[in-house]
């Protein structure tokens, strides 16, 4: 006979899975509108790419902004009963940082096309220029300032809850600080982007889904009396 408890450790597996395969989606969708955008980010001697390939990279953006914010709705479910404050915490944050992205998307759109027509937009060089650095600023600040603070916030949370292995909220601890001080020193023009610094905080999320699929988040234990 089935339970209720039964049904909702079900119901939370399946939940877990669905936050796995959008943190899968966020990353898929952010390493592959980089290049389609004409290259790497910060770089002005590098031109923005054609219309369509710019219209495919804020496509998989919008979608990567709407990743975001699943990761966490769908993780809310799983979390608030370990903390609450925490688990709206990193709604916020994923929220904010979906907000960025987004802003970069409308302001680099006009940079190539007007709605609703294929015909150029007909903007100076120096505007499209200037659109494209708002876009690069929106890159930097949304996953390169804001994403490592609610990666930190999970990370916690996951670590002091015991609700992964450790290693996992580990990696997410120092892959935040790693990516928050080169976007820093970005910010600040101290250096440029060093890709490999970014491993851990992919190796975090991808760990993490890689255990949610199968296992999904320790249930809440019950206070005793």
């Amino acid at each position: 006979m089935t339970t209720r408890t039964d049904l909702t450790t079900r119901a939370d597996r399946r939940t877990a899975r669905l936050a796995a395969v959008l943190f899968l989606v966020t990353w898929v969708t952010s390493v592959g509108a980089l290049p389609l955008y004409g290259g790497s980010s910060y770089d002005p001697a590098t031109r923005l790419a054609g219309r369509d390939s710019v219209l495919t990279a804020s496509l998989l953006e919008v979608v990567l902004a709407v990743a975001v914010v699943g990761t966490s709705l769908a993780l809310y479910p799983l979390l608030r009963a370990h903390g609450r404050g925490a688990a709206l915490g990193y709604v916020a944050l994923r929220g904010l940082e979906a907000s960025v992205i987004l802003v970069g998307v409308v302001a680099v759109l006009p940079a190539v096309a007007r709605p609703a027509t294929t015909a150029a937009p007909g903007l100076s060089v120096d505007v499209v220029d200037g659109l494209r650095l708002v876009h690069d600023w929106t890159f930097l600040v949304g996953p390169g300032l804001i994403n490592p603070v609610n990666a930190t916030v999970l990370a916690v949370l996951l670590w002091r809850r015991r609700l992964v292995p450790r290693f996992i909220p580990l990696l997410g601890l120092v892959g935040s600080v790693l990516v928050l001080g080169q976007n820093l020193a970005v910010m600040f023009g101290l250096t440029g982007t060093i890709a490999i610094l970014v491993v851990p905080l992919f190796a975090w999320e991808i760990s993490l889904a890689a255990y949610l699929l199968p296992r999904g988040i320790r249930p809440a234990q019950p206070t005793p009396r």
